[in-house]
């Protein structure tokens, strides 16, 4: 018999907790294998771009011009290619690979990557630009999963991610 109120209430958590693990994990699940198969794609479009139509645009730029496109292509690999290791790394904890604590490791977390300056973007081409604003939407989305779980992670809770509330902290902290 629970007695104290504490120990009423973390028994309560358990139980809301063990209830709510499955569909949280579900639910997880489905947001990570998205965003990989999203940032998959992504990944082979920009290495089609610069194999091919990159090339023929570098051609039409200047020296300066072509070194902004090189530092930009880096850029978008570099961005892409953090969100899928780091999505890789969600597949193994969810899968049971990797403890749940794994997400609090620095080395399993998120890479920095820089993003372009909008004045270096409007100088490149349609294609590059879109490239560039698509992986950084990407970034972004993958950096603000990675705050909630992490923060879940912290807290020993399973809630399920939520874009609304997620929406709600930002705007409420911005006044």
């Amino acid at each position: 018999m629970i007695v104290n109120l504490s120990d009423r209430i973390s028994a309560l958590w358990q139980q809301v907790g063990m209830e709510q693990v499955a569909p949280v994990r579900q639910i997880d699940d489905q947001i990570i294998d998205g965003l990989y198969i999203e940032a998959v794609v992504l990944a082979d479009e920009a290495r089609a771009y610069f194999d091919f139509q990159g090339k023929v645009n570098r051609t039409e730029l200047d020296r300066y011009e072509k070194l902004d496109f090189a530092c930009e292509s880096l850029k978008i690999s570099t961005r892409i290619m953090h969100s899928i290791a780091w999505l890789l790394v969600q597949r193994a904890v969810l899968s049971g690979e990797l403890p749940e604590s794994a997400r609090l490791e620095d080395k399993f977390q998120l890479g920095q990557a820089e993003h372009t300056d909008p004045l270096v973007r409007a100088k490149l081409s349609p294609e590059m630009e879109g490239l560039i604003l698509i992986s950084e939407d990407l970034y972004n989305r993958v950096a603000r999963l990675e705050g909630q779980l992490i923060e879940r992670a912290n807290f020993g809770f399973a809630s399920a991610i939520c874009p609304a509330r997620d929406l709600l902290t930002r705007l409420e902290s911005s006044l």
